[in-house]
């Protein structure tokens, strides 16, 4: 990976703010998610408005312009329009005429779905240079009356900036090392929304089943960074940062126990940025990168999982 960014709307959503319309409390909040405030869009503010921002950025750290790109995928559930693809605004923003743009929709593992699709087609050798953005504006589908749910959604947007380049000879191969993607739709009901385009006419709004969520979550993560880690050679002691989607702190946190990675680890900013679907996982990464965390030569785990149900892992050394 040769380039990383990241976006936020200006405006914070406090827990106090949010109780005051809900009659529920801070503590009950974060009792509950560990979340302590989100971002949300302003009027006007669209999904590719973030991940245009974020696209931006990765590129100015990887010393490229849009027309040095290939490839663009957006991974996205929440989409400027049902059609065309939010990814074609981006393209087209970035001054790119040339290669392709499409967007992926795994709700929270699409942007780790993303890498796993640019990934396949670099080594086929259809693209050199690939730009992966996750940008959601969950706020425009959350329901503002259910307690339960709305308080775990944010909006924000993240990307980076995958490219060729030949191993021969490296002792600790750099970049992305392995992808692991899977789904199964007899959960599909479980994460939904309420309304479509072929069945209501309508976008719907986001429903959720909190417990049964939970519990495959913490199931399925682990497993899915298992996978990656058998995959190459590797426990959990090996790992210098584990980045889990960030759902909830109470998942975060165990499935750093599942895989007994030590907490200072794992990188969590679910308390300041919520839920942000398919922008969660970048928006940490870029966080862990740019404040020094994550270094060069680092091994870092993904693992996500969404509605459908969707899961994945990406293995990459920094």
């Amino acid at each position: 990976m040769s380039g990383y960014g990241s976006a936020v709307p200006e405006r914070r959503l406090t827990n106090d703010e949010l109780a005051e319309t809900l009659g529920i409390s801070d503590e009950w909040i974060v009792r509950r998610s560990g979340i302590r405030e989100r971002r949300i869009a302003a009027q006007g503010e669209t999904t590719s408005d973030l991940a245009i921002a974020a696209a931006h950025r990765a590129l100015q750290r990887a010393g490229k312009t849009g027309s040095e790109v290939d490839l663009v995928i957006v991974a996205t559930v929440t989409p400027d329009q049902t059609t065309p693809s939010t990814a074609v605004r981006v393209q087209a923003a970035l001054g790119m005429t040339q290669g392709v743009a499409f967007d992926v929709q795994a709700a929270c593992s699409g942007f780790v779905f993303g890498l796993s699709i640019a990934d396949s087609m670099i080594k086929a050798g259809q693209v050199k240079t690939a730009l992966v953005i996750g940008a959601e504006t969950l706020s425009r589908i959350v329901d503002w009356t259910e307690r339960a749910s709305c308080i775990l959604f944010g909006d924000g947007a993240g990307a980076v900036i995958l490219q060729a380049r030949t191993r021969d000879g490296e002792v600790r191969p750099s970049g992305l090392l392995s992808t692991h993607v899977h789904s199964d739709g007899r959960h599909r009901d479980k994460i939904r929304t309420d309304g479509g385009a072929s069945s209501t006419g309508t976008v719907g709004k986001l429903r959720l089943e909190g417990l049964e969520v939970f519990h495959h979550a913490v199931i399925n993560l682990t497993e899915v960074a298992r996978e990656a880690l058998i995959a190459n050679g590797l426990t959990g002691d090996d790992i210098d940062w584990l980045i889990p989607h960030q759902a909830n702190q109470r998942i975060v946190e165990t499935v750093g126990l599942q895989l007994h990675v030590p907490a200072e680890k794992v990188v969590l900013t679910v308390g300041h940025h919520a839920n942000t679907s398919a922008a969660s996982i970048p928006l940490a990464l870029d966080e862990a990168v740019s404040d020094g965390r994550i270094k060069r030569g680092d091994l870092v785990l993904l693992a996500a999982m969404g509605a459908g149900f969707t899961w994945g892992s990406a293995l990459l050394r920094w």
